[in-house]
């Protein structure tokens, strides 16, 4: 298989590790953020079921009479609507980080910068089309494969010649190899739910035995 074939097959894989970064959970905390955004909604319409599946079963109780005081409140002025409408999304979006395994600091303002793959995440969901993730995705993918194996191809062609040139090359092949370890890793580990702001509570990659003639104790 050329160089390309693998690039595409790696494209795909690692649409997972590019979405659980950090800025996939600090999505959840911003003012227009999908909790948040619900949150309103159930205020709104008066029916705490609407962001019920956001937090765990044992926290419902919780969330509803947190619901409850705000719904009693928000009808006594506008600052007691504004106090109680925060009271809410704050108990409501630290109870939902809390079941990610990730720390509330606080609700972060809105039209904070996500970064590319959240939106485009989120995008291919309301349209039904993921193309446009699978393009954003793959170009990453591809240019950073070909960015490590170029470097590490070019300097294994000179290893040999002095120990200098085979420092050299170690330095290179050892990014290389955890870049697309970590690819694939990310790629054939499930993301469970609650997993916290590392993505894979106690995973530690496996590191495989080097080919014969490559460099030992990456």
């Amino acid at each position: 298989m050329n160089l390309g074939g693998i690039l595409g097959s790696a494209a795909a894989a690692a649409i997972i590790l590019m979405l659980t970064a950090g800025g996939a959970l600090a999505h959840c905390d911003t003012l227009d953020g999908p909790v948040v955004s619900l949150a309103k909604e159930a205020l709104q319409k008066g029916d705490v079921n609407i962001v019920l599946p956001w937090v765990a079963a044992e926290k419902e109780k919780e969330i509803q009479e947190a619901f409850d005081l705000a719904a009693a409140v928000r009808g006594k002025g506008t600052k007691e609507k504004e106090l109680a409408d925060r009271f809410f999304f704050e108990t409501l979006v630290r109870v939902h980080r809390e079941g990610e395994g990730a720390p509330f600091t606080g609700l972060k303002p809105a039209g904070l910068d996500l970064g590319p793959a959240i939106p485009a995440a989120d995008k291919a969901l309301e349209t039904g089309e993921p193309g446009p993730l699978l393009k954003l995705i793959g170009e990453k993918v591809h240019a950073g494969i070909h960015k490590y194996y170029t470097e590490a191809r070019e300097k294994k062609a000179h290893a040999g010649h002095n120990v200098e040139a085979g420092r050299a090359y170690v330095q290179a092949y050892v990014p290389y190899l955890h870049f697309v370890e970590r690819l694939y890793n990310d790629a054939a580990t499930p993301i469970a739910h609650g997993a916290g702001e590392g993505g894979h509570e106690g995973h530690a990659a496996p590191h495989p035995e080097p080919a014969s003639g490559e460099p030992h104790g990456h």
